[in-house]
């Protein structure tokens, strides 16, 4: 039986990658599309984000630490670890304070569409 050329799993450690930085804050990028393009795994640091919006992607977030509010549409989400939230593509958001959280994109996140809000 002939071995596949790939396992068909990709380990990576956080301290391995590169953080990027986004309108977000700091984004250490785990998995990207150059990976799958189901999804991908970011762990962000925020404290001040631009408000923006996504056409094609929805968000999974995972508040991992610190504390904040997060604007979805017109209503305000107050942090705190422990907290998931999904945000609807089409709905502008934008953090404050300073935490950070789990982002997963799905599908995999695309910088081409991140719409920035006035």
């Amino acid at each position: 039986m002939e071995k596949p050329e790939t396992p068909g799993y990709i380990v990576r450690h956080f301290s391995d990658v590169v953080p990027t930085p986004c309108p977000c804050g700091s984004s250490v990028r785990i998995f990207t599309s150059d990976d799958t393009p189901e999804a991908s795994f970011h762990v962000t640091r925020i404290t001040d984000s631009r408000r923006h919006y996504h056409k094609n992607t929805t968000e999974f977030y995972y508040i991992l630490s610190g504390h904040g509010v997060l604007e979805i549409g017109d209503d305000s989400v107050e942090l705190r670890p422990g907290l998931g939230i999904l945000i609807k593509k089409g709905v502008p958001h934008r953090g404050s304070g300073d935490f950070e959280a789990i982002i997963v994109p799905v599908p995999a996140f695309d910088p081409e569409d991140e719409y920035l809000v006035d």
